[in-house]
């Protein structure tokens, strides 16, 4: 019998009393109410078929993993569920070792990719001096745990799924038939270099080591610089199937808080097959999720700066498989700041600073000025009576431009495949020869062969690589509007790209900060390299818990 929506129960016709007469009426709606929560129900079981339909099925080893929670305590269905889940049997490098120690028979599960087999023989080799008379007791698991696995790092776990995380992580599983529980032992070596020099953060003098692609690798080359026991490294997994590691690093007592947990909701929220790519496609799940061209954090690739910005307040993000760390929040003037400044005394550091900024500036507004200068010669002051072409080419200025804003990107793309012996003389030979060949058939001008060389220059000298390739895409748009709309172009489109920048923010911080909104005393450190005595107090964007960190 079903209770109607009223609570009262609804008889059928074989429940009804029969001396209990019947309404015409209200059997006639009665009717109608069955017919229309039958259509309703019919509804429903297409809708549930059409999902049905569009939903993938899961394969065997998600449905194996989601129905097994515990370990079977029978060595062969044990075995089997392996077969289901990871390929064992499969998979040639899923592989099982069957021992007899102590009477008991025992299974190491292992990666044969992974596994560190000097360890793995140091455990089989101790656990052989078991007597194999003697019986071990009930709980033969826990006294393998206690007083014979000869290992640094062991845990206990009950739950299959884990058992399978933790060896596609590198771990052996340590199984004992008739134990529906398993020891995960820590023996594992990952494929790794060592440090090297970073590629794009070269430095004249000082540690010429670089992150690598392994985690704990360059964890440890921060710990190496930062022995603060309030130092923290938070650990989590992203990926349903790819399960890589990503770990957030911070100073406790100096971190704010809500940066710290904002971060973190933010990569646990994240929903996907995996990480492949590592970090660029964190940062595109959890900051940059539009077409927008302005990185809005800061890759780096060495452990010092990630020491020094700690210690100002930032937070970092490793994600294992990439030799970078990500810098949380982010300024544009963030990302034009490198580490040979502080190499310099703070005089040589401020002109170092001074002539970067320059070539940025240079490689953003000196080609669409020429062009728009050569266009219209009463917009030009007279001291740059030099700027501007009599000959203007068999091709019209702007496909001058274009060509050889193309040309630049071809030059970089093929540095890029091209063997490294080969790289300097590939481009040094296409460039002068290219450029050279171009100006003497006329089909060039020199004018647009040089500037182009002095913004390419300019993009190079960019510390951040990604924001050097926004602000190419910036340069060809004050191009296109200068050609299209002169000097109303020009002013339109920059202002558009300040205000762009100046509403974009990092993790709640400004983009343009310290000039927007201004700050006078950090806009001070943007501008020249002061002495490490003078800066006694933490950024204020970072939001510290101790805000001071030198003696006043």
């Amino acid at each position: 019998m079903e209770t109607t929506e009223h609570g009262s129960m609804d008889l059928s016709h074989a429940d009804r009393p029969r001396n209990v007469p019947e309404d015409r009426d209200g059997i006639r709606e009665r009717d109608r109410e069955n017919e229309g929560d039958g259509s309703r129900r019919s509804a429903r079981r297409d809708q549930e078929r059409r999902d049905g339909e569009e939903r993938p099925m899961p394969s065997a080893s998600e449905t194996a993993r989601r129905t097994q929670e515990r370990i079977p305590q029978d060595l062969e269905s044990w075995k089997e569920l392996l077969t289901a889940t990871i390929g064992l049997d499969k998979s040639f490098e899923v592989q099982v070792r069957e021992m007899t120690f102590g009477g008991r028979k025992v299974a190491l599960l292992f990666l044969s990719v992974f596994a560190k087999d000097a360890s793995l023989t140091e455990i089989i080799k101790r656990l052989t001096y078991l007597d194999p008379g003697s019986a071990l007791d009930s709980d033969a698991l826990q006294a393998f745990l206690e007083c014979y696995v000869p290992a640094v790092q062991v845990k206990k776990t009950e739950s299959f799924p884990q058992m399978v995380d933790e060896v596609l992580m590198g771990n052996t599983a340590f199984y004992v038939d008739g134990q529906s529980a398993a020891l995960l032992i820590d023996a594992k070596t990952f494929p790794s270099r060592n440090p090297e020099q970073p590629s794009l953060e070269k430095v004249v003098r000082g540690s010429q080591d670089g992150f690598t692609e392994t985690l704990l690798m360059n964890v440890a080359l921060i710990r190496r610089r930062l022995r603060d026991p309030n130092l923290r490294f938070e650990i989590m997994k992203v990926g349903r199937r790819t399960q890589t590691d990503v770990c957030i690093g911070y100073i406790d007592d100096i971190a704010n808080v809500e940066l710290v947990e904002s971060i973190r909701d933010k990569i646990r929220a994240i929903d996907i097959d995996g990480l492949p790519l590592a970090d660029k496609q964190l940062e595109e799940m959890t900051v940059s999720n539009d077409w927008n061209p302005f990185p809005l954090v800061r890759y780096t690739e060495r452990p010092d700066v990630v020491a020094a910005q700690l210690l100002d307040g930032s937070v970092t993000v490793l994600v294992d498989t990439s030799p970078s760390a990500i810098l949380l929040p982010t300024t544009y003037f963030d990302l034009v700041q490198h580490a040979e400044e502080n190499r310099q005394n703070p005089f040589m550091g401020s002109y170092m600073r001074w002539v970067r900024y320059l070539g940025i500036l240079a490689s953003l507004v000196l080609m669409p000025l020429w062009f728009l200068f050569n266009a219209n010669p009463g917009l030009r002051p007279d001291w740059l009576w030099f700027v501007g072409t009599d000959k203007a080419g068999q091709i019209p200025l702007i496909l001058q431009f274009l060509v050889a804003e193309i040309g630049v990107d071809l030059l970089r793309l093929a540095a890029v495949h091209t063997p490294a012996p080969l790289v300097t003389a590939m481009t040094l030979l296409s460039a002068i020869l290219i450029g050279d060949i171009a100006v003497k058939t006329g089909l060039f001008v020199n004018e647009v062969i040089l500037y182009m060389a002095v913004s390419a220059i300019g993009m190079f000298a960019t510390p951040s690589y990604e924001l050097g390739l926004a602000n190419r895409i910036v340069r060809l748009g004050l191009l296109l509007a200068v050609f299209f709309f002169q000097e109303i172009g020009f002013v339109v489109l920059a202002t558009a790209t300040l205000l762009y920048l100046a509403f974009k923010r990092s993790f709640n911080a400004p983009y343009l900060w310290p000039f927007l909104p201004f700050n006078a005393i950090a806009f001070r450190n943007i501008l020249f390299r002061m002495p490490l005595s003078t800066n006694k107090k933490r950024l204020s964007i970072y939001r510290a818990k101790k805000s001071r960190k030198q003696p006043a």
